[in-house]
């Protein structure tokens, strides 16, 4: 029998809203910790988030790039595209009587574009900012 991980990748891919509700608990809890203020709860909110994805976003695909479960916690690592979407993460599920009852999401936009690895620690460490006063009084002149 397939995971529940396995089932919600099926039920993405063909857009099949029942089936990837059939893989959540009526209780279930969301929570995305880099971005607190996004967490709800309750199946009806799932399907209100995954209805507009799949009006908006015809052409979705998600790619289950890999996961594991040990005893009621799941794990995996998903890719999810369409024209105008690309996304990727983690998410971290527990699950009972095969549906998930929670989920943590890490899933963010890729940034093609985005700072290269010395132009990110340096913005995290504030390491070559100076505040306007300390490069005044750096000055030479």
């Amino acid at each position: 029998m397939a995971s529940v991980v396995e089932r919600m990748n099926d039920a993405l891919n063909r857009h099949d809203l029942d089936a990837f509700l059939d893989c959540f608990d009526p209780g279930y809890r969301s929570e995305q910790p880099a971005h607190p203020n996004r967490g709800f709860g309750g199946k009806e909110q799932v399907q209100k988030n995954w209805s507009a994805i799949f009006e908006r976003f015809p052409d979705f695909e998600a790619d289950l790039l890999r996961h594991a479960s040990e005893g009621g916690t799941a794990w995996s690592e998903w890719c999810w595209r369409a024209t105008g979407l690309n996304m990727a993460g983690v998410v971290l599920m527990g699950v009972e009587d095969d549906r998930m009852v929670w989920a943590r999401l890490y899933m963010e936009p890729v940034e093609e574009d985005g700072e290269d690895i010395d132009e990110a620690v340096r913005d995290i460490t504030g390491e070559g900012h100076q505040d306007t006063e300390e490069a005044e009084e750096a000055s030479p002149t």
